[in-house]
């Protein structure tokens, strides 16, 4: 079985934002799968996805902070400006994390480590809806 689907995440205030269950939610098959794969991939070149700690929310915040730091706005270096100093600092700090994850799903559930969630990493101020496409392979129970 594949199934593929669109899911459009409402905008964010940039920061990192845990999307696990909007992703679950998005796939109703989930349930059904036995042994498989899920990719999740997101459209923009301005946001990541990436897989981290899901219970406490003051590691979001020092994944913003570090990040923010060591790839500042408005950095005198950068040619890439036209869409404000937050654009290219987003750009970098997209391809540092990554624009997809995958999980493996058993017995209906991604197979993810106890503290384990996804992340949305929004890199911009006003970035807007997100779209992603998940793509769930696997084999299915009746």
């Amino acid at each position: 079985m594949w199934i593929q689907t669109e899911l459009t995440l409402k905008p964010r205030q940039r920061g990192f934002h845990l999307i696990t269950d909007e992703v679950e939610n998005a796939l109703s098959q989930l349930g059904k799968v036995t042994t498989g794969l899920l990719h999740v991939f997101i459209q923009h070149t301005s946001a990541s996805l990436t897989l981290n700690e899901n219970a406490d929310p003051t590691v979001r915040g020092d994944f913003e902070r570090f990040f923010n730091q060591n790839v500042p706005d408005g950095s005198h270096f950068f040619r890439h400006t036209q869409e404000g100093p937050d654009d290219m600092p987003a750009h970098i700090k997209a391809s540092l994390l990554g624009s997809s994850v995958s999980i493996p799903v058993c017995n209906g559930r991604l197979k993810m480590g106890t503290w384990q969630g996804i992340y949305l990493g929004e890199h911009r101020d006003d970035g807007g809806a997100r779209r992603l496409i998940l793509t769930l392979q696997g084999d299915c129970s009746d």
